[in-house]
């Protein structure tokens, strides 16, 4: 599916991490891994520190900092948000979903909207996408965009396959109507017969929580995990990644009429150093063009990914001028969704993490 819209902009993005730093050479050493395969492992695909959220904070809590110091720091009346837009695929409960509960919290008009979407790291884009739709053809004016995800706590903790990979952050973005005739282009696809890559088994309405699926599994290499864990079968992802996300990031730049040469960045979701080097190898940009020191810094916050990169490796450009980017996230659905067009200037919030230690 491709699209184009305008009419909208990307006022603010703020971004806020979980508080505890994870090493992951210091968590490897420590469940007896040899220090030698540590560190091969961390040179190639990046891995170095994540940060994680307390057990008693959630992705809610993550992404209401994020949009409370979002608009304290533009002087916003919260009565001016017309929507919230909530994407994450770890809320705090089945029911009610986590837009209406930050609604809630930030205490928004009743006459605004709220709703989730159940998406993971090509969430950002997915929630960008319908944000504009809202202010470019649905009359609103502002809409704040909440996507982040506390993963780390879905994972098992003697799974080295994914356990060290996941951070959790949450961030906001505020998209306005804003009347301008620049378009952002945008592509979208799925492949649902390989929505199985991805996924946690156990813990919906087709498979129940049960004392059976918290029964502990090891695979070949010593990795542990239940039916309630997050798994992903590395291989296929790794495959689908190479394949599909080149094409689209392609495809959306043909769609838009942009050159390589004319991109200021490539902005991917952060799955792991080795993968954003790889996609922009296969699409053509030099390293310079690719960010890709945001896993190292925080781990893959799953949706939370672009805004993160967006903020720490593109912040002083954004803040003085327009940015040429194109952009995608990819994972689970398995799905992806790329966009190119003009960002900027835009206000950015320092990224922090939450809760602050005194």
């Amino acid at each position: 599916m491709k699209t184009a819209l305008k009419n909208f902009k990307i006022r603010a993005i703020a971004l806020s991490t979980g508080s505890v730093t994870r090493s992951y050479i210091e968590d490897g050493l420590a469940q007896g891994i040899p220090q030698i395969k540590l560190e091969r492992i961390s040179q190639t695909i990046g891995l170095n520190i994540r940060k994680t959220a307390l057990n008693n904070i959630t992705a809610l809590d993550l992404c209401e900092d994020a949009g409370r110091r979002l608009l304290r720091q533009l002087d916003l009346d919260v009565s001016s948000v017309d929507a919230i837009i909530f994407v994450t695929q770890t809320p705090d409960y089945s029911q009610p979903n986590n837009a209406s509960l930050l609604h809630g919290r930030l205490g928004l008009s009743q006459d605004s909207m709220a709703y989730d979407i159940s998406i993971g790291c090509s969430g950002w884009v997915y929630g960008l996408h319908q944000a504009a739709l809202l202010c470019a053809h649905g009359g609103l004016g502002r809409v704040l965009l909440c996507a982040g995800d506390t993963l780390s706590r879905t994972t098992h903790k003697l799974d080295q396959s994914i356990n060290p990979l996941f951070g959790d952050a949450g961030s906001a973005t505020l998209i306005e109507r804003s009347g301008a005739e620049d378009m952002m282009y945008f592509m979208f696809g799925t492949d649902g017969s390989m929505s199985s890559a991805i996924k946690v088994p156990a813990g919906g309405s087709r498979e129940p929580l049960t004392s059976k699926s918290k029964e502990e599994l090891k695979d070949k290499f010593g990795n542990v995990t239940t039916q309630e864990n997050l798994q992903m079968n590395g291989a296929d992802v790794f495959n689908f990644t190479l394949r599909d996300v080149p094409q689209a990031i392609q495809a959306v730049m043909s769609y838009a009429n942009y050159k390589v040469s004319e991109v200021d960045a490539l902005v991917l979701h952060q799955a792991n150093k080795y993968i954003v080097h790889l996609i922009g190898q296969k699409t053509g940009f030099n390293p310079h063009q690719v960010p890709n020191a945001v896993f190292a810094k925080f781990g893959n916050q799953s949706s939370a990914s672009i805004p993160c990169v967006l903020i720490d490796s593109m912040g002083e450009a954004l803040a003085q001028k327009a940015v040429k980017v194109v952009g995608c996230g990819f994972g689970v659905g398995l799905s992806w969704a790329a966009f190119a067009g003009e960002i900027g200037p835009i206000t950015l919030c320092p990224i922090q993490p939450y809760p602050q230690t005194p």
